[in-house]
Order: structure tokens, then sequence, then C-alpha cells
């Protein structure tokens, strides 16, 4: 399957969003949110691959409704962010004066590339403006003739994977895919989630992993449809098989194929 390009209006500006359309229309539809990279090849692929299995697939550049998002955080720059970050021992990463003291050590121009990003990347995200760039996305959808209306899931990895979480809590999603996400925050938000939610983690994603047992409290409060699964030996990404260091295979099958008897079930395709 292959898709296009797309323009629609959000909060924050317009949008940039990859579709890929099955053959049959009208389709259940479902929203694949990227990771912190944004819109690479990697999530056009994802959404080829739904769209393949008879979804329609909208795979939003989250990063393009905003001038400051979408000059700074390129691929490029995100990934030149992340080698400095990963240079710096575990437990100093989100220790701002120590960053600051190794940001310091560059040299001037790229100093400057690097501080820019990491102020977006750690803390500085808009993420309540994105999420409601993702509720413009539901209504783009709903108003779509080869989208059956209500029938809409998202997914989402990492950044996206809490993005796609925040969704669900900020609009009526048929069914919600948290790979490897934070949680919402506040945790109570989950008490709005309309449809049913699966959580894929790797086992050695600490992070990550260890705080899912607050989202299974939440959820067993506001007495949601939750299921998850732990992958162990699995690090975060382990579905990104552009990857080298973080793709497993073995994982990836079995989260793909749970994903798709999960939307089998939650959107009737």
């Amino acid at each position: 399957m292959a898709g296009s390009m797309t323009k629609y209006s959000g909060g924050t500006g317009e949008i940039e969003a990859y579709l890929a359309k099955p053959e049959k229309e009208p389709s259940p539809a479902i929203i694949v949110i990227h990771e912190i990279y944004g819109l690479v090849e990697h999530t056009k692929d994802v959404a080829n691959r739904f769209a393949a299995q008879g979804y329609v697939a909208l795979a939003p550049n989250l990063f393009s409704g905003d001038e400051n998002l979408r000059s700074t955080l390129t691929p490029s720059n995100v990934q030149q962010t992340m080698r400095f970050m990963s240079t710096l021992p575990t437990g100093k990463v989100r220790d701002t004066s120590y960053v600051q003291q190794e940001l310091a050590k560059q040299e001037p121009e790229k100093r400057a590339l690097l501080q820019k990003t990491t102020s977006l990347l750690f803390g500085g995200l808009p993420k309540e403006k994105l999420t409601q760039d993702l509720v413009k996305t539901v209504d783009y959808l709903n108003s779509q003739p080869f989208v059956k209306p209500e029938r809409i899931g998202c997914v989402g990895f990492c950044f996206g994977g809490s993005m796609s979480i925040n969704l669900a809590c900020h609009a009526p999603i048929a069914a919600c895919v948290i790979f490897y996400g934070e949680n919402p925050s506040p945790i109570e938000l989950v008490n709005n989630i309309k449809g049913p939610v699966l959580g894929l983690y790797g086992g050695e994603d600490v992070r990550i992993s260890s705080q899912v047992d607050k989202l299974v409290s939440a959820m067993v409060t506001y007495k949601k449809d939750f299921e998850m699964q732990l992958y162990p030996g699995a690090p975060h990404a382990f579905f990104n098989d552009t990857s080298e260091r973080t793709y497993r295979p073995e994982a990836a099958k079995d989260a793909w194929e749970r994903v798709l008897r999960f939307y089998g079930r939650t959107l009737g395709q």
C-alpha cells in the first residue's frame, strides 16, 4: 500500500499528514502517532501496513502546525540531540544542571541547537495543544466520506504512545493502543476514556514500564476495558524495525498480531 500527503486544520495551525487508504470505502480509521523523531518513513510504513489490513490510516506530523516545533524538531535535530543525551550517565539525563554543564562543552553553533532542542524535548513540548491537534484529527476523519464515522482508533509509539492515551482521554476514540508511552497526567483523566485500551510495554524499558501499575489501578478504579502485554527482555522502541539497537522481531511480531486482533474486536474490521 502507498499513501500520499494531505493537510487539514488543527488547533495550532495547518497539520501535514500522511494518508493511506484501503480499496474498500468507507472503512474504520486509525490515527498513527509518531515517535519523538517526527513523521519519518517508519511511521508512514506502519500506516501502510494498517491500510493493507483494510483501515484508513492517517499519520499526522504533530510538529507541523507550530513554526517553532516544525523548524526545531526535525528528524535530524532530534537524532543529533538524542545522540548527545545518550553520552550522558543514565541517572543524569534529567538533571538539568548537569545537562547544561555538558552542553557548555559543545561548539557554540552545536550548543545553541542542542539547547533549543533539549528544552523542547525534556519538558517544553506543548502537549495540551498537540492533544487538541489530535482531537481536530478525529474531527477531520469523521468528516471524510471514506471513513466510517465514530469508528476511529489511535495508536502511538514512545512520545506518540503518550499522545495516543491522551487523545483517548479527550475525544470519543473507539480503540486506543499505547506502545511504551507515558501515562496520562493527571492519571484521573482515565475516567474520560470511552473505548477499550491496549498497552504494549518492554520489560527492559524501566522508566516507562515501572509506572504501568498506576495505569492499571486507574483502569480498575474507573472500570475501563484495558488489556496489556509486557515483553521480558524488550527495550524501549522494540517495535521500530529501523533501529538495530532496539528492535526485537519476536516481540514486534506478537505485538502487531495483538494490535490487529484488538482492532478487529473494537473497530469491527
